[in-house]
C-alpha cells in the first residue's frame, strides 16, 4: 500500500511522541515498510548536539533504537534550517520529498482556542502535503 513512512521527531521531546512512533511502527510492520524519522533543526549548537554531524549521529541512534524496539527497518533524516520554529512545516515537506515517503505519521495535540486562529503544525503539513498524512493525538 505505502512504500515509505516518515515520522517527524523532535529529539528533545521524543518521549512524548511515542504514540505517533508506535502507530507508525504498527503500520510499517503490516507490509514491511521502511520508516524514516525526520528531524528539523538548525546547524547552530544546541541542547541536543554541538554540530550537524553530532545531531545526525543522535538521530540515527534514535532511529536504530526505535527500529529495534518496534521490529522495523528505520533510519534518520535531518533537515537543517535557520529557524526550525518558522520552517518546521516546510522542513517536513522537504523531508517527504527528499526521502520519497508517501505517508507521514505525525503527532499532534488536542485542538485548543489558538488553533482557531493559527493551525497546528500537523494541520499545516496535512494541508500542504501531496502525500497522505496521519495525525495522531
Amino acid at each position: 500500500m505505502f512504500k515509505k513512512i516518515l515520522i517527524p521527531i523532535d529529539l528533545s521531546h521524543a518521549d512524548k511522541l511515542e504514540k505517533a512512533v508506535s502507530t507508525g511502527a504498527y503500520l510499517a510492520r503490516q507490509d514491511n515498510i521502511p520508516v524514516v524519522f525526520a528531524a528539523i533543526t538548525t546547524t547552530a549548537p544546541g541542547p541536543i548536539a554541538h554540530n550537524p554531524e553530532e545531531f545526525r549521529e543522535k538521530l540515527d541512534a534514535f532511529a536504530a533504537d526505535s527500529g529495534n524496539r518496534h521490529g522495523i527497518h528505520a533510519s534518520g533524516h535531518a533537515v537543517f534550517t535557520h529557524d526550525p520554529a518558522v520552517d518546521l512545516e516546510s522542513g517536513i515537506l522537504k523531508a517527504v520529498h527528499e526521502t520519497g515517503a508517501d505517508l507521514v505519521v505525525m503527532a499532534t495535540h488536542i485542538p485548543n482556542l489558538a488553533d482557531h486562529f493559527w493551525p497546528s503544525n500537523g494541520g499545516r503539513v496535512a494541508s500542504h502535503a501531496d502525500v497522505s498524512v496521519f495525525l495522531v493525538r
